[in-house]
């Protein structure tokens, strides 16, 4: 094996240990998309959100059932309508979409009791009807008014994976359809959970599809790696008229959560193998990612980070790219120096240095990232904040 091979493969290991401290004890809300709940891979997802749950990360489950339904309704020749990505849940098939949204669940239990991990499904969503929105009657289609907030975490504490069917009921006992998007969204601000996955189909924002703000950072596979809350924000803004297309409304929810205290929302290829790994135990990632400030990720650069600085730094100084340092050199000039750092592991530096004899004019320099990230957009991250601060 290649000295490069292994270095890779000791910063992966790195990052897995440095991971499963990080987020041990913390809320995980993943949406399950219908289409993926019926994947071959669906057991390897399992067996992955058993091997987080094993390592201490509340899991918190939402299946989706969109195609279970349609499936039923069909079996059984009931109509139904759907009014701008929303179904009309009539009287007569609100009894098939209770059965379809349960069974999804109970297929995700019997997975997660083939991995030896113990699940509960609960009527834990207070729901109420959708009205009469626009002249349409929504009939026994519903919206979440709350969550019984205080028996997800006890199952959470008594080592439970909760699973929640896109079913809520009234105070009366009234069985309404729910989205399951917004469940998965309703449920991770009410949990005050660090992440909230959607696990789609698809990779994530596909570039060529949408209109995208200035400066957004775009895969080799062209796909959007992440979203600041304003980015998301214009992005919801240039693509308005598509206020119906799922990858928007992802888009618009994740940024919701973000505004109201979930820490990131990744949408993700559920059909990749390992995808929720990557994701987690890697601050690379593989999908779209919503986050909510550009800059949060920059700080000053401490004395303890100057052997992280300098091994960064290392191969653009032996490609004569940047001038060579040494750790009394940056000892010198830790103020600065500023680093950007993702869970507590560091990927890039750059610094601003007062330009000598010119009051108000300094110098930026030293703008190096980690050959592994260098498609993430965070040089230019890091250079725009030393530009703002120089103003």
């Amino acid at each position: 094996m290649d000295s490069d091979k292994l270095k890779e493969q000791v910063e992966l290991i790195r990052q897995v240990f440095e991971y499963v401290q990080l987020f041990k004890g913390k809320t995980i809300v993943l949406k399950i998309d219908g289409s993926v709940m019926i994947h071959p891979f669906l057991p390897m997802l399992v067996k992955d959100l058993v091997l987080l749950h094993r390592q201490g990360i509340q899991i918190v489950l939402v299946p989706g059932a969109k195609e279970r339904i349609n499936d039923v309704l069909s079996r059984y020749n009931i109509p139904w309508e759907t009014v701008k990505g929303t179904r009309i849940s009539t009287p007569e098939a609100i009894p098939f979409i209770k059965m379809a949204a349960f069974d999804v669940s109970n297929r995700l239990m019997t997975q997660l009791a083939e991995n030896n991990t113990s699940a509960i499904i609960g009527n834990w969503v207070r729901a109420r009807s959708l009205g009469v929105l626009k002249g349409v009657d929504y009939q026994d289609t519903g919206t979440v008014e709350k969550i019984n907030v205080g028996l997800v975490r006890k199952a959470l504490e008594d080592g439970l994976i909760p699973i929640f069917p896109n079913i809520g009921w009234s105070a009366s006992g009234k069985p309404y359809n729910i989205s399951s998007n917004e469940l998965a969204y309703i449920l991770a601000r009410s949990l005050k959970a660090e992440k909230l996955f959607y696990i789609f189909p698809h990779q994530g924002v596909n570039a060529v599809e949408y209109r995208l703000p200035e400066g957004i950072s775009i895969s080799s596979e062209g796909v959007v790696t992440h979203l600041s809350v304003d980015q998301a924000d214009s992005f919801l803004e240039l693509n308005a008229e598509k206020a119906q297309d799922e990858m928007v409304e992802l888009i618009r929810l994740g940024c919701k959560a973000c505004a109201e205290g979930v820490a990131r929302v990744h949408i993700v290829n559920g059909k990749i193998e390992g995808v929720i790994l990557k994701e987690i135990f890697s601050s690379r990632g593989c999908g779209t990612m919503i986050y909510t400030n550009e800059h949060e990720n920059i700080r000053p650069m401490h004395l303890a980070d100057i052997p992280e600085v300098l091994r960064i730094m290392n191969p653009f100084v032996e490609e004569e790219i940047l001038l060579p340092r040494d750790e009394e050199d940056l000892a010198a000039q830790v103020d600065e120096f500023v680093v950007y750092e993702v869970d507590n592991i560091l990927h890039a530096c750059g610094a601003l240095f007062p330009a000598p004899g010119a009051s108000g004019r300094g110098e930026i320099a030293a703008i190096a990232v980690d050959h592994t990230y260098t498609e993430l957009g965070i040089g230019k991250r890091i250079l725009s904040f030393l530009v703002d601060r120089a103003r």
